[in-house]
């Protein structure tokens, strides 16, 4: 959602926004091995609602030239300055030719923050047993946020706003013929998976309003167990309404899909994705209304991604960063203890 609100800053200082993603290899070479595949992160791109059109493989330093193949006015970035695998401004070039501007980076987020909530996947976090002394380790050593909290306490940053949800809702009331399309769940680390989801239910109707129902933080816990929701429902809320097939998001959405429910957003079709559905407090299944009503469908959105696989990406990705770097230190260690002993053998 940090990278949604830049977007939508982006897109309201112009007309036409054109967001240039890049390589796989273009990312591993300047910042470190991508946690999506650049077919992952096109799709995700192309699916925030402020994005007109993406530039696939666009380089990492952005040049004049790339401006004027795309025809762009200018390009936008966040406060936060990005610089080559040598130390170089990426906008450098840009900015000297006047053609720059810059949004404010969202507060409160950062990958850094989110990795670090991810990697409280061990049940020694909700029984405070260190039961896996060499994961709290590693734990400690990457997962730290921007300002050092230490991720065991699991705290968000994120203060939302009224504002900020004005900003990123669409506005929009259903229309007369319109399809209301209801679909409930965690959405957490809202990525292809779901976005592959809800571009299928889209596809159903011929003017279909896709009403997200977002289920609290204790509930997800209670279905999804270890430390979910990783997102709080104030940031899971701005990772949906950012996609462009959402019409309006329901802010801790019962679990059990009632009739009342139903009833109050006069809603024609009820869809679930192929996950488990997990019963309700009682044992009952939360889709049963919209079964007995036979508007209840299932549907295949084709990916295998889940945040389950996400969060074992990460991990796996920041382990082997941390080796490489650990085996540079020692590298680097070994050369200046070299270095050290041929200076005390000198005459």
């Amino acid at each position: 959602y940090g990278h949604s609100n830049q977007l939508r800053q982006a897109r309201a200082m112009g007309d036409y926004l054109i967001v240039g993603v890049h390589t796989d290899e273009e990312i591993a070479k300047h910042k470190g091995p991508p946690v999506f595949t650049q077919e992952e992160r096109y799709k995700m791109v192309q699916a925030i609602k402020w994005v007109d059109e993406i530039a696939p493989g666009a380089p990492y330093v952005t040049t004049l030239e790339t401006l004027d193949k795309y025809n762009c006015d200018f390009c936008v970035h966040g406060d936060d300055i990005t610089l080559t695998i040598d130390g170089k401004d990426t906008y450098e070039e840009v900015k000297t030719a006047g053609r720059y501007r810059e949004c404010k980076r969202t507060q409160g987020v950062s990958t850094t923050d989110l990795v670090g909530r991810m990697l409280l996947m061990t049940k020694a976090h909700h029984s405070n047993i260190d039961e896996d002394l060499n994961y709290r380790k590693h734990t400690d050593n990457f997962g730290k946020g921007p300002k050092g909290h230490s991720p065991w306490t699991g705290v968000s940053q994120f203060l939302q706003t009224s504002q900020k949800i004005i900003q990123f809702a669409s506005g929009k009331e259903p229309q007369p013929g319109d399809t209301i399309i209801y679909v409930a769940g965690a959405f957490d680390l809202f990525h292809i998976g779901h976005v592959d989801f809800l571009e299928k239910v889209h596809q159903l109707a011929e003017k279909p309003y896709i009403i997200a129902g977002l289920h609290f933080d204790q509930e997800v816990n209670r279905y999804k167990g270890k430390n979910y929701p990783i997102m709080n429902i104030h940031e899971r809320t701005l990772s949906v309404l950012a996609c462009r097939y959402v019409s309006e998001v329901v802010i801790g959405a019962p679990y059990a899909v009632t009739a009342d429910l139903l009833d109050h957003f006069r809603v024609a079709l009820v869809c679930h994705g192929m996950t488990e559905v997990v019963p309700d407090k009682d044992g009952s299944d939360p889709y049963e209304e919209p079964k007995r009503r036979g508007i209840f469908q299932l549907v295949d959105s084709g990916s295998d991604l889940t945040t389950d696989l996400i969060v074992q990406r990460i991990i796996k990705n920041r382990l082997e960063f941390e080796a490489r770097n650990q085996k540079k230190e020692a590298k680097e260690l070994a050369v200046l203890e070299a270095m050290k002993r041929l200076e005390e053998e000198k005459p």
